[in-house]
């Protein structure tokens, strides 16, 4: 391929790496998915038969511990751009660490929903606790994707695979994640007003 028809394929394109192009399009899918299932929420609570309960305090834990997340993924991938590579595997390190602690928080917050007698299902379920358990537990399964993509992108930091002129792993890693900080940020806080 000659330089004009490289010219011609550049002007073409996106100018986005199809990588992250299709990172895009998965998070649309997924804000289209969570809509959907807010938008059911306040239908279905529209029609009655809805019973309210408190959200376990456990959940303003969990949204700081996917805030500080947030924080040491975009100190890594700051790290990375000034190739300083002890700071992103740290960061990155630090990043699934918190991960954990929130995806366990959630497990102790849905302890907390069960000893409050809030249910997903059998006869003793509502439908509003039915839809808390679905908004958490289908963003916690994405929040599992995410934790493991971090953890390949640590392997290649590892591998010193990750630095100023090899961005895109690490890029793409860090939108992911902090696009997940903010499904969650909205989630909690959609709850908090709905309740």
């Amino acid at each position: 391929m000659n330089s004009t028809e490289l010219l011609a394929t550049k002007q073409e394109g996106t100018g986005t790496h199809p990588k992250r192009l299709v990172l895009i399009l998965l998070i649309f899918s997924i804000i289209m998915m969570f809509a959907a299932f807010t938008s059911g929420y306040i239908v279905r609570r529209d029609e009655g038969n809805w019973r309210e309960f408190d959200l376990p305090l456990s959940l303003l834990f969990n949204t700081i511990a996917i805030a500080l997340s947030s924080a040491t993924m975009q100190w890594a991938q700051a790290s990375a751009k000034a190739d300083e590579v002890k700071r992103t595997q740290l960061g990155l390190l630090l990043t699934l660490i918190f991960g954990v602690i929130f995806l366990l928080g959630q497990l102790h917050s849905w302890s907390d929903l069960v000893a409050g007698r809030t249910f997903f299902g059998g006869a003793d379920a509502n439908p509003s606790g039915s839809f808390v358990y679905v908004l958490m537990g289908v963003h916690a399964f994405h929040l599992v994707t995410g934790l493991i993509f971090v953890a390949v992108v640590l392997k290649r930091s590892l591998n010193y695979q990750v630095h100023s002129r090899a961005m895109l792993s690490i890029g793409n890693a860090t939108l992911y994640w902090h696009f997940l900080g903010g499904l969650w940020l909205y989630l909690y806080l959609f709850l908090l007003l709905n309740h």
